[in-house]
């Protein structure tokens, strides 16, 4: 799927301002970014569910309103279904609307729900719908899947057993597309991240190289009330973050060296724990302050 320069504005609000991508096939892409960013809007964009103001938006090789709706998966943040209906009912009814449909009961124990339940699904915890809708959105076996939080309100067991669907899809070729704000779930997920801010792209890149471009040093958190010109001196630089202090760009093989030296300098302190950026400190980073991106390098290789 392609995005070429797409704009999108609600009024005199910019949804999407020049948003360009490129997914390929069997890819998973996550789009992040905090609310309001845009990520449902070009998900609507690239779905054909909404034509943009401008730009190019290309599916399957084709504009989004021609392209093969049979080879297409997609679940909405907002999906609602009808209340008084089984899980597999509900599941049943997606699945009728394809010639060649997976079964109701095998996508429900795909994605860990007992297919003979009778529970209404309006009856159902918001997990237990969450993921009948992931069900439902499978039900014709997609070429292309567009999740929008697939795992909001999903307990943690749960939310790890619908990534293990994900990915058994992704290595069966299917492309993924989902928007999500489990930093957790990009990183474990996708092959590239895309972080969307104020309706621009602001950066691209695989995870993990996102993370050694935008997350910043790896530090020592010291859970202490002392000042940090206590530290003056060690050779690292130390910031004060709530009740903790943290001594930037140590390696992991020098933590003894920093808590020796709290000891020879009489500082008490609770804790000692050593952290290195993960995606969730490029999302915090880059959401604050765009520009950290130079305007030529939004595409970070691996």
């Amino acid at each position: 799927m392609v995005a070429d320069d797409v704009g999108e504005k609600y009024g005199d609000t910019v949804a999407l301002d020049g948003v360009s991508l490129a997914v390929e096939s069997g890819e998973v892409f996550a789009l992040i970014g905090p609310n309001g960013a845009g990520k449902t809007t070009l998900t609507r964009c690239l779905t054909g569910t909404r034509t943009p103001d401008s730009g190019r938006v290309e599916l399957l090789g084709e504009p989004p309103s021609k392209a093969a709706k049979e080879r297409l998966g997609l679940l909405p943040q907002d999906f609602d279904p009808p209340d008084r209906l089984t899980a597999r009912e509900l599941v049943a009814y997606y699945a009728g609307l394809y010639d060649d449909a997976r079964d109701p009961g095998d996508l429900l124990r795909t994605v860990g729900m007992d297919p003979d339940k009778s529970t209404w699904y309006g009856d159902m915890s918001g997990g237990e719908q969450r993921r009948t809708c992931v069900a439902a959105s499978l039900a014709n076996d997609p070429d292309v899947l567009f999740v929008d939080e697939p795992t909001t309100g999903i307990d943690p067991a749960g939310r790890r057993a619908l990534w293990d669907v994900f990915e058994a899809l992704a290595d069966g070729g299917t492309t993924v597309f989902l928007t999500t704000h489990y930093m957790a779930e990009a990183e474990r997920l996708a092959d590239r991240v895309g972080l969307l801010a104020d309706g621009e792209l602001v950066a691209t890149g695989s995870p993990e190289a996102l993370v050694a471009a935008y997350g910043g040093e790896q530090y020592v958190v010291v859970e202490t009330l002392a000042d940090p010109a206590a530290l003056d001196g060690l050779g690292y630089d130390v910031t004060r973050e709530g009740d903790a202090l943290h001594v930037l760009g140590v390696e992991p093989a020098d933590i003894g060296d920093v808590a020796a030296a709290l000891d020879e300098r009489g500082i008490d302190f609770d804790a000692l724990s050593w952290t290195e950026p993960d995606l969730e400190d490029v999302y915090l980073r880059l959401a604050d302050d765009p520009t950290l991106v130079e305007a030529d390098e939004e595409e970070v290789v691996a």
